[in-house]
Protein backbone atom coordinates (compact mmCIF):
# COMPACT_ATOMS: atom_id res chain seq x y z
CA UNK A 1 0.00 0.00 0.00
CA UNK A 2 1.13 3.54 -0.71
CA UNK A 3 0.66 6.25 1.89
CA UNK A 4 -2.79 7.26 0.64
CA UNK A 5 -4.00 3.65 0.55
CA UNK A 6 -2.60 2.99 4.01
CA UNK A 7 -4.39 6.00 5.46
CA UNK A 8 -7.67 4.98 3.80
CA UNK A 9 -7.28 1.41 5.10
CA UNK A 10 -6.57 2.53 8.67
CA UNK A 11 -9.31 5.18 8.62
CA UNK A 12 -11.78 2.42 7.72
CA UNK A 13 -10.50 0.27 10.59
CA UNK A 14 -10.88 3.18 13.01
CA UNK A 15 -14.56 3.47 12.02
CA UNK A 16 -14.94 -0.31 12.37
CA UNK A 17 -13.56 -0.49 15.91
CA UNK A 18 -14.11 2.99 17.39
CA UNK A 19 -17.77 2.36 18.17
CA UNK A 20 -19.84 1.33 21.22
CA UNK A 21 -19.50 -2.39 20.47
CA UNK A 22 -15.81 -2.04 21.37
CA UNK A 23 -16.77 -1.29 24.98
CA UNK A 24 -18.32 -4.74 25.53
CA UNK A 25 -15.00 -6.58 25.57
CA UNK A 26 -12.63 -3.81 26.66
CA UNK A 27 -11.53 -2.62 30.13
CA UNK A 28 -12.91 0.83 29.24
CA UNK A 29 -16.28 -0.61 30.26
CA UNK A 30 -15.32 -0.11 33.94
CA UNK A 31 -15.18 3.72 33.94
CA UNK A 32 -18.27 3.67 31.71
CA UNK A 33 -20.20 2.52 34.78
CA UNK A 34 -19.90 6.02 36.24
CA UNK A 35 -21.17 9.49 35.37
CA UNK A 36 -19.30 11.81 37.77
CA UNK A 37 -16.09 13.13 36.20
CA UNK A 38 -13.91 12.23 39.18
CA UNK A 39 -15.41 8.74 39.44
CA UNK A 40 -14.71 8.17 35.75
CA UNK A 41 -11.10 9.34 35.87
CA UNK A 42 -10.22 7.43 39.06
CA UNK A 43 -11.90 4.25 37.79
CA UNK A 44 -10.10 4.71 34.47
CA UNK A 45 -6.73 5.31 36.10
CA UNK A 46 -6.98 2.25 38.35
CA UNK A 47 -8.31 0.06 35.53
CA UNK A 48 -5.58 1.13 33.11
CA UNK A 49 -2.98 0.48 35.80
CA UNK A 50 -3.79 -3.24 35.78
CA UNK A 51 -4.43 -3.43 32.02
CA UNK A 52 -1.95 -6.10 31.09
CA UNK A 53 -2.54 -9.79 30.55
CA UNK A 54 -5.83 -11.54 29.88
CA UNK A 55 -8.57 -8.99 29.12
CA UNK A 56 -11.30 -10.89 30.98
CA UNK A 57 -9.05 -11.05 34.03
CA UNK A 58 -8.35 -7.32 33.76
CA UNK A 59 -12.06 -6.54 33.64
CA UNK A 60 -12.93 -8.90 36.51
CA UNK A 61 -10.16 -7.54 38.74
CA UNK A 62 -11.05 -3.94 37.90
CA UNK A 63 -14.62 -4.72 38.99
CA UNK A 64 -13.21 -6.07 42.26
CA UNK A 65 -11.31 -2.80 42.71
CA UNK A 66 -14.51 -0.82 42.30
CA UNK A 67 -16.34 -3.10 44.73
CA UNK A 68 -13.61 -2.56 47.33
CA UNK A 69 -14.10 1.19 46.88
CA UNK A 70 -17.84 0.84 47.47
CA UNK A 71 -18.44 1.58 43.79
CA UNK A 72 -17.88 5.24 44.66
CA UNK A 73 -14.19 5.62 43.83
CA UNK A 74 -13.95 9.41 44.21
CA UNK A 75 -15.80 9.49 47.52
CA UNK A 76 -13.64 6.67 48.86
CA UNK A 77 -10.37 8.21 47.63
CA UNK A 78 -11.17 11.67 48.92
CA UNK A 79 -12.69 10.81 52.29
CA UNK A 80 -11.11 7.54 53.41
CA UNK A 81 -9.08 7.30 56.61
CA UNK A 82 -6.14 4.95 56.96
CA UNK A 83 -8.23 2.43 58.87
CA UNK A 84 -10.62 2.10 55.90
CA UNK A 85 -7.75 0.56 53.96
CA UNK A 86 -7.67 -2.29 56.48
CA UNK A 87 -10.76 -3.68 54.76
CA UNK A 88 -8.86 -4.02 51.50
CA UNK A 89 -7.22 -7.42 51.60
CA UNK A 90 -6.37 -10.21 49.20
CA UNK A 91 -6.43 -8.08 46.04
CA UNK A 92 -3.98 -9.34 43.43
CA UNK A 93 -3.65 -8.74 39.71
CA UNK A 94 -0.48 -10.40 38.53
CA UNK A 95 2.28 -8.40 40.28
CA UNK A 96 -0.07 -5.63 41.46
CA UNK A 97 -1.07 -6.59 45.00
CA UNK A 98 -2.96 -5.29 48.02
CA UNK A 99 -0.08 -3.11 49.22
CA UNK A 100 0.17 -1.48 45.80
CA UNK A 101 -3.58 -0.89 45.64
CA UNK A 102 -3.61 0.71 49.10
CA UNK A 103 -0.78 3.02 48.14
CA UNK A 104 -2.52 4.05 44.90
CA UNK A 105 -5.61 5.06 46.90
CA UNK A 106 -3.46 7.05 49.32
CA UNK A 107 -1.52 8.75 46.52
CA UNK A 108 -4.70 9.63 44.66
CA UNK A 109 -6.09 11.25 47.80
CA UNK A 110 -2.88 13.28 48.05
CA UNK A 111 -3.30 14.43 44.42
CA UNK A 112 -6.96 15.39 44.75
CA UNK A 113 -6.47 17.20 48.05
CA UNK A 114 -3.25 19.02 47.19
CA UNK A 115 -2.98 19.26 43.39
CA UNK A 116 -6.57 19.69 42.21
CA UNK A 117 -6.85 16.20 40.72
CA UNK A 118 -5.48 14.11 37.88
CA UNK A 119 -6.39 16.41 35.01
CA UNK A 120 -4.61 19.33 36.63
CA UNK A 121 -1.44 17.31 37.20
CA UNK A 122 -1.19 15.89 33.70
CA UNK A 123 -2.15 19.07 31.85
CA UNK A 124 0.32 21.21 33.81
CA UNK A 125 3.36 19.33 32.53
CA UNK A 126 2.39 18.44 28.96
CA UNK A 127 4.03 20.18 26.01
CA UNK A 128 2.53 21.22 22.69
CA UNK A 129 3.15 17.93 20.89
CA UNK A 130 3.54 15.39 23.68
CA UNK A 131 2.19 14.22 27.02
CA UNK A 132 5.27 12.11 27.73
CA UNK A 133 6.97 14.76 29.94
CA UNK A 134 3.69 14.97 31.85
CA UNK A 135 3.80 11.24 32.57
CA UNK A 136 7.32 11.55 34.00
CA UNK A 137 6.28 14.52 36.16
CA UNK A 138 3.17 12.65 37.28
CA UNK A 139 5.21 9.69 38.46
CA UNK A 140 7.49 11.94 40.51
CA UNK A 141 4.50 13.60 42.16
CA UNK A 142 2.62 10.31 42.65
CA UNK A 143 5.48 8.92 44.71
CA UNK A 144 6.42 12.04 46.67
CA UNK A 145 4.77 10.65 49.82
CA UNK A 146 6.20 7.61 51.68
CA UNK A 147 5.87 4.47 49.56
CA UNK A 148 7.15 0.96 49.00
CA UNK A 149 9.88 0.87 46.39
CA UNK A 150 8.22 -2.11 44.69
CA UNK A 151 5.09 -0.08 43.92
CA UNK A 152 6.98 2.34 41.66
CA UNK A 153 7.17 -0.27 38.90
CA UNK A 154 3.43 0.10 38.35
CA UNK A 155 3.76 3.64 36.99
CA UNK A 156 5.87 3.89 33.84
CA UNK A 157 8.41 6.61 33.08
CA UNK A 158 9.07 7.60 29.44
CA UNK A 159 12.35 9.25 30.44
CA UNK A 160 13.57 5.82 31.52
CA UNK A 161 12.72 4.32 28.16
CA UNK A 162 9.19 3.07 28.73
CA UNK A 163 6.46 3.30 26.09
CA UNK A 164 4.07 3.87 29.03
CA UNK A 165 1.31 1.97 27.26
CA UNK A 166 -1.17 1.94 30.13
CA UNK A 167 -0.94 5.63 31.01
CA UNK A 168 -1.13 6.61 27.34
CA UNK A 169 -4.28 4.50 27.10
CA UNK A 170 -5.69 6.24 30.18
CA UNK A 171 -4.96 9.63 28.63
CA UNK A 172 -6.65 8.56 25.39
CA UNK A 173 -9.75 7.63 27.36
CA UNK A 174 -9.82 10.98 29.18
CA UNK A 175 -8.88 13.40 26.39
CA UNK A 176 -10.34 12.11 23.10
CA UNK A 177 -13.94 12.99 22.41
CA UNK A 178 -14.63 10.51 19.64
CA UNK A 179 -18.38 11.36 19.37
CA UNK A 180 -19.16 7.62 19.33
CA UNK A 181 -19.23 7.18 23.09
CA UNK A 182 -16.08 5.06 23.56
CA UNK A 183 -13.44 7.56 24.73
CA UNK A 184 -14.80 10.04 27.28
CA UNK A 185 -13.34 13.40 26.28
CA UNK A 186 -13.91 14.82 29.77
CA UNK A 187 -10.53 16.58 30.03
CA UNK A 188 -10.53 19.94 28.31
CA UNK A 189 -7.02 21.11 29.20
CA UNK A 190 -5.28 18.64 26.92
CA UNK A 191 -5.70 18.13 23.19
CA UNK A 192 -5.86 14.81 21.27
CA UNK A 193 -3.00 16.22 19.18
CA UNK A 194 -0.73 15.86 22.23
CA UNK A 195 -1.50 12.19 22.82
CA UNK A 196 0.62 9.14 22.06
CA UNK A 197 -0.54 5.74 20.87
CA UNK A 198 -0.71 3.05 23.58
CA UNK A 199 2.08 0.87 22.23
CA UNK A 200 2.02 -2.82 23.15
CA UNK A 201 2.83 -6.13 21.49
CA UNK A 202 -0.36 -6.07 19.38
CA UNK A 203 -0.22 -2.51 18.09
CA UNK A 204 3.56 -2.75 17.70
CA UNK A 205 3.46 -5.88 15.57
CA UNK A 206 0.74 -4.48 13.31
CA UNK A 207 2.55 -1.16 12.99
CA UNK A 208 5.70 -2.99 11.85
CA UNK A 209 3.80 -5.02 9.27
CA UNK A 210 2.31 -1.80 7.89
CA UNK A 211 5.66 -0.01 7.77
CA UNK A 212 4.74 2.50 10.49
CA UNK A 213 7.44 1.24 12.84
CA UNK A 214 10.92 -0.14 12.26
CA UNK A 215 12.29 -0.32 15.80
CA UNK A 216 12.03 -3.85 17.21
CA UNK A 217 11.52 -2.98 20.89
CA UNK A 218 8.24 -1.56 22.15
CA UNK A 219 9.90 1.26 24.07
CA UNK A 220 9.93 5.07 24.25
CA UNK A 221 12.01 5.39 21.07
CA UNK A 222 9.57 3.17 19.20
CA UNK A 223 6.69 5.27 20.49
CA UNK A 224 8.34 8.44 19.17
CA UNK A 225 8.73 6.82 15.74
CA UNK A 226 5.14 5.58 15.70
CA UNK A 227 3.78 8.93 16.88
CA UNK A 228 5.64 10.72 14.09
CA UNK A 229 4.12 8.46 11.44
CA UNK A 230 0.61 8.56 12.87
CA UNK A 231 0.74 12.36 13.01
CA UNK A 232 1.46 12.41 9.27
CA UNK A 233 -1.95 10.79 8.75
CA UNK A 234 -3.86 12.91 11.27
CA UNK A 235 -2.01 15.60 13.19
CA UNK A 236 -5.10 16.55 15.20
CA UNK A 237 -6.06 13.07 16.40
CA UNK A 238 -3.20 10.65 15.73
CA UNK A 239 -4.08 8.32 18.58
CA UNK A 240 -7.39 7.36 16.95
CA UNK A 241 -5.31 4.85 15.00
CA UNK A 242 -4.87 2.89 18.21
CA UNK A 243 -8.30 1.42 17.46
CA UNK A 244 -7.14 0.30 14.01
CA UNK A 245 -3.81 -1.17 15.16
CA UNK A 246 -5.31 -2.86 18.21
CA UNK A 247 -8.33 -4.18 16.32
CA UNK A 248 -6.21 -5.58 13.52
CA UNK A 249 -3.91 -7.27 16.00
CA UNK A 250 -6.35 -8.62 18.59
CA UNK A 251 -9.51 -9.27 16.60
CA UNK A 252 -8.16 -9.99 13.11
CA UNK A 253 -4.79 -11.57 14.02
CA UNK A 254 -3.32 -9.37 11.30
Amino acid sequence: MNKTELKEFLDEKVIQYNNPKFIESDPIQIPHQFSLKEDIEIAAFLTSTIAWGNRKMIINNAKKMMDLLGNSPYDFVLNHKSYHLDNIEHFVHRTFNTADFKYFITALQHIYKNYNGLESVFSKNAISNSTQPAITAFKQLFFEIPHLERTKKHVSDPLKGSAAKRINMFLRWMVRNDTTGVDFGIWNNLSPAQLSCPLDVHSGNVARKLGLLTRKQNDAKALTELDKNLRKMDKNDPVKYDFALFGLGVFEKF
